[in-house]
């Protein structure tokens, strides 16, 4: 699905973007891992001790020169960019409204939302001077509806919908695309402490049991979706913020039918 292809894949040390990047690699795309973690070195181990082609990088995606530094590299290991999946996120303050603060929002909203951004700006000259790419990003249901998340992170990510609508228009014409995927709640690193919590109460299998799927997602699935937009398989798919959720943001509240 993948054969050859040049992707970068951010948030690559763990969680979704982990396994995003051993799914493409499987399906034979070269992949440039990016994280601030050390942990994206692991990554891309196990993706070369697969088999795969995989080159780890340390950088943070709300920095601007580290955005263009990992631009440059996988040009430079790979001769050439034909995807990015901007995937790295943080879950946000965590806290209630009145008691976010300033530097909260920034936190935030520079890593889910500008850091998005600048993956776009970096990699679309490219894509426009060959004539074709793919931009895939991680936003969220909370970027759809109510009470998925904090107000600084659901924010964050109703930016990167609108980008995925607003900038596939700017690219009109270009022959690059651009998606969002919009994720239920998936087990990874962000969402560890709520999985710990349930555990501990004994209510693990309560998780995900509002979605018609009664289940609470893997990054594998939301992995899948990533690698199919980032394929010719999805080359009339455009401008979408898709939910990958279980069916949780098919419904209007909804009282669960009890015997």
């Amino acid at each position: 699905m993948l054969e050859e292809k040049r992707i970068i894949v951010t948030g690559a040390g763990s969680g979704i973007g982990r396994a995003t990047s051993k799914l493409a690699a499987g399906y034979g795309a070269r992949v440039l891992c990016v994280d601030l973690s050390p942990a994206v070195h692991e990554t891309a181990a196990e993706i070369t001790a697969a088999g795969g082609t995989a080159v780890g990088l340390e950088a943070d995606v709300s920095d601007e020169k580290a955005v263009t530094g990992y631009v440059a590299s996988a040009l430079e290991a790979f001769g050439g960019i034909d995807g990015i999946y901007a995937n790295a996120g943080v879950s946000g303050g965590g806290k209630p409204m009145l008691e976010l603060s300033v530097e909260d929002w920034q936190r935030t909203l520079g890593v889910n939302t500008i850091g998005v951004f600048l993956a776009i700006k970096h990699t679309v000259p490219h894509f426009i001077e060959q004539g074709s790419g793919t931009i895939v990003m991680t936003a969220s249901v909370a970027g759809l509806r109510a009470n998925a998340g904090g107000v600084d992170y659901s924010a964050s990510k109703a930016g990167v919908i609108s980008m995925a609508q607003t900038v596939a228009y700017q690219l009109y014409g270009t022959g690059v695309r651009i998606n969002a995927i919009c994720p239920g709640i998936i087990e990874t690193g962000m969402t560890k402490p709520a999985f710990d919590r349930a555990r501990e109460r004994g209510t693990e299998d309560r998780i995900g049991q509002i979605n018609p799927t009664r289940r609470h997602g893997e990054p594998s699935e939301i992995g899948e979706m990533a690698c199919f937009l980032l394929s010719e398989r999805a080359s009339y798919v455009n401008g979408q913020a898709i939910p990958v959720d279980g069916g949780l943001s098919a419904s209007h509240p909804w009282v669960f039918p009890r015997s």
